[in-house]
């Protein structure tokens, strides 16, 4: 089941990249007592997740912490290598937050996986943007197969 407006984040446990090596997050710790934007793509170093979603996020951090978001995290279904790469290529460090979802354990516990089978990509996460404050989704929103317009950066600004 899909996850929707006034559901519960799912706390689960992934890995990351971190200052000393490979380190577990919580997600449940990331999302408790304040308010955090989550947007998800397909895939770290694909077309548009490279020269749209990632950007209009970094470009408008500063934007979204005068709004009171404390943390802006990008998830994807990638190696915690491959985030943390992406997060450097992209001048990310320090403004958005990289959560690698390497197995879709987050993803499917949201109900917004996807089969990029057919393109290669095997089993990835769709294209959305929340808000989750306290813990809670306040608003989501999941683009349409091939389509950027509803969690872009610009678009999430006008919710939170």
């Amino acid at each position: 089941m899909t996850i929707k407006t006034g559901d519960k984040f799912p706390s689960v446990l992934l890995k990351r990249l971190g200052a000393s090596g490979m380190e577990d997050v919580n997600t449940g710790d990331i999302m408790r007592g304040r308010k955090v934007v989550l947007f998800s793509v397909p895939g770290a170093f694909t077309p548009t997740c490279s020269a749209k979603h990632l950007p209009g996020f970094v470009n408008n951090a500063e934007a979204f912490h005068k709004k009171g978001v404390a943390e802006i995290v990008c998830l994807a279904v990638n190696d915690p290598f491959v985030m943390s790469a992406w997060s450097k290529a992209n001048a990310a460090d320090g403004k958005i937050t990289m959560l690698p979802d390497g197995n879709g354990v987050l993803t499917r516990a949201l109900g917004l996986e996807m089969d990029g089978s057919g393109h290669g990509l095997g089993q990835r996460g769709q294209r959305f943007a929340m808000v989750v404050e306290n813990g809670a989704v306040q608003a989501l929103h999941v683009e349409q197969p091939g389509t950027f317009e509803v969690s872009s950066a610009e678009a999430m600004l006008k919710v939170v």
